[in-house]
């Protein structure tokens, strides 16, 4: 279950339909394919065979778990690059530490989210606290890829530590689905954070036989991705699960419904409801790096051995092993 909770009751309800708004239809859905990033933690590849035009300004976004670990199982990354884009870790439940080499560091635990403009160029590092490599536990977010506009690309870099009471919480028109803002904003409620390129970022918990109908800016693209059980999407119901990923055509509100009690194998539907303003500019992606040209990825490549990322602090975090091995 979600760490962040409420009673939808006693929340402002998103406006319903106006008879003059438009559905967005669906134009595809992808299953992600399973793999695994880091140190060896599992993920979903949430974006794998959807065209970059249909993303944009998104580039990558992994579903980390949802995974309950044995004690000494837990994994994460060890220090790495990026440059030219923002990375957002949001923690559904379970705990991640962060630290980076412009300051930036701290715990994502339980519903909060990390927003880390890479900009010019940053080091960082993600991984399960001690404590949870001791224990174990139970381990599930979303790491999520934003791109910057080129006159971005070389921001300072920035650090937002987003705790889980910080979103801005709804409640659809009947009640039965609660929406968490991270950034951007529905129905004119806006969420904490603060991006350099226009998008909305939220995740919805919708009971099961429930439906939730949210109006979404016409000039955003629209994304729906199923992170636990599953229903249906679009004005026309296509079917859809757990690790797949919706891609909606124009339109003014997107639409989704979970299945009901008796052909669902959870208690709600959980989705991330995500949509930027296109920034329609070249993109070279190459591992941590996303920029504008070939050039600009040599560049990037030689700067990082070069040192000018930034430097790994004194006493800094390292990945927690055991045994040995992680």
């Amino acid at each position: 279950m979600p760490a962040i909770t409420a009673d939808t009751l006693t929340l402002p309800r998103v406006d319903a339909a106006s008879p003059e708004e438009t559905e967005r239809p669906v134009r595809s859905i992808t299953t992600g394919p399973r793999g695994y990033e880091g140190e060896g933690f599992p993920v979903v590849r949430a974006f794998a065979g959807v065209s970059a035009a249909a993303l944009d300004p998104f580039v990558h976004m992994d579903q980390m778990g949802e995974v309950d670990y044995e004690p000494g199982e837990p994994r994460g990354t060890d220090w790495h690059p990026h440059r030219g884009f923002e990375t957002v870790t949001y923690m559904i439940d379970g705990k991640f530490a962060h630290q980076d080499s412009h300051g930036g560091g701290g715990l994502i635990a339980d519903g909060a989210t990390q927003w880390m403009t890479a900009g010019s160029g940053i080091l960082h590092i993600e991984t399960p606290p001690a404590e949870l490599v001791a224990s174990g536990g139970l381990f599930h977010g979303i790491q999520l890829w934003v791109n910057l506009p080129k006159k971005d690309k070389f921001a300072a870099p920035r650090y937002q530590a987003i705790e889980g009471h910080d979103a801005r919480l709804l409640a659809s028109d009947d009640g039965e689905a609660l929406i968490r803002i991270i950034a951007g904003e529905i129905d004119g409620r806006g969420g904490p954070g603060v991006t350099h390129t226009p998008i909305t970022l939220a995740h919805a918990t919708i009971q099961n036989g429930a439906r939730l109908n949210v109006p979404w800016r016409r000039d955003f693209n629209a994304l729906l991705y199923v992170l636990t059980g599953s229903g249906a999407v679009g004005p026309v119901a296509h079917p859809i699960h757990q690790g797949q990923l919706a891609v909606l055509g124009p339109g003014d509100r997107i639409t989704v419904a979970a299945a009901s009690g008796e052909s669902s194998s959870t208690s709600a539907m959980d989705v991330l409801l995500l949509g930027g303003q296109p920034i329609r500019e070249p993109v070279f992606h190459y591992g941590p790096f996303v920029v504008n040209s070939r050039a600009e990825l040599i560049q990037a490549l030689e700067d990082y051995k070069a040192g000018k990322f930034g430097d790994i602090p004194p006493n800094a975090l390292m990945p927690t092993r055991t045994g040995g091995t992680l």
